[in-house]
């Protein structure tokens, strides 16, 4: 029987080319339905969104956090494409025991691009994923970086405020771009108004997600911080790692451009 390896060193082992996949993570629904998986993908998570039109005729099983463990044993996936960050690890070992499990671990470009590779494999989709694979670093050769040297606080929640730190994907992101972060912290943070004010951000990026800031959240970090300009940033060009980094670097690039 094949086996391969996720991105946590274990060894998955499948009887054959899966037929029945569910996955818990948004942006890697998104990458397995480009790799043209559409009858494969038996089940997604309620956060899993894109694409638009062909998630709607998916079962849903839950949240990311959330799973719905009876719906995936109804389901009876011959594998299961999960995330070290994104999904609760006491209901992933669970799943472990009953199917084969693969698990990413993603804090970098060249961990996204690795995850993309491995997915393929894994689901008989090797020769599409090598091709995005190098349409997507072909795309980040044209990202312009800032010369501005510019201060980030990337902020992901609000009541509280939380930031994206370091040692996430944001944050690299971030380096990607030419910008510092401003919270030199780990991980996501919680982050008061004076924590803001003391760290003398050049930008705040308020991100579309998990929380979604809007037009009007804008006057609320411009009374806080009135020298500092805030702009609101599509999240999903930040943190979703899968075949929506092909539109990343366009993205980033507008958005240099424009501080």
């Amino acid at each position: 029987m094949p086996v391969f390896y996720d991105q946590l060193n274990r060894t998955v082992t499948l009887a054959s080319i899966p037929k029945r996949i569910i996955s818990v993570v948004p942006s890697q629904t998104e990458l397995l339905f480009y790799l043209g998986l559409d009858a494969e993908i038996v089940g997604i998570t309620k956060f899993c969104i894109h694409p638009q039109e062909k998630v709607k005729q998916v079962t849903k099983i839950g949240g990311t956090k959330q799973l719905n463990m009876q719906l995936i044993h109804d389901l009876q996936p011959d594998l299961i494409i999960a995330n070290k960050e994104e999904n609760e690890q006491s209901q992933i070992e669970e799943l472990i025991t009953h199917y084969p499990v693969w698990i990413s671990d993603i804090n970098d470009l060249s961990t996204a691009v690795d995850m993309i590779k491995r997915v393929g494999e894994v689901a008989g989709k090797k020769t599409e994923a090598n091709e995005l694979s190098n349409n997507i670093l072909q795309q980040f050769n044209l990202l312009k970086p800032s010369n501005k040297n510019l201060r980030i606080a990337y902020l992901i929640w609000r009541k509280p405020y939380m930031a994206a730190g370091t040692d996430t994907f944001i944050n690299a992101m971030l380096q990607l771009c030419g910008f510092t972060n401003a919270f030199n912290k780990d991980r996501y943070p919680e982050v008061t108004p004076d924590d803001l004010t003391t760290a003398k951000p050049d930008v705040v990026f308020l991100s579309s997600e998990p929380y979604p800031f809007a037009q009007k959240h804008i006057v609320e970090f411009e009374k806080l911080l009135p020298n500092t300009k805030i702009i609101l940033v599509d999240g999903e060009m930040f943190s979703w790692y899968g075949s929506r980094l092909l539109h990343a670097p366009a993205y980033f690039n507008g958005l240099i451009s424009a501080i």
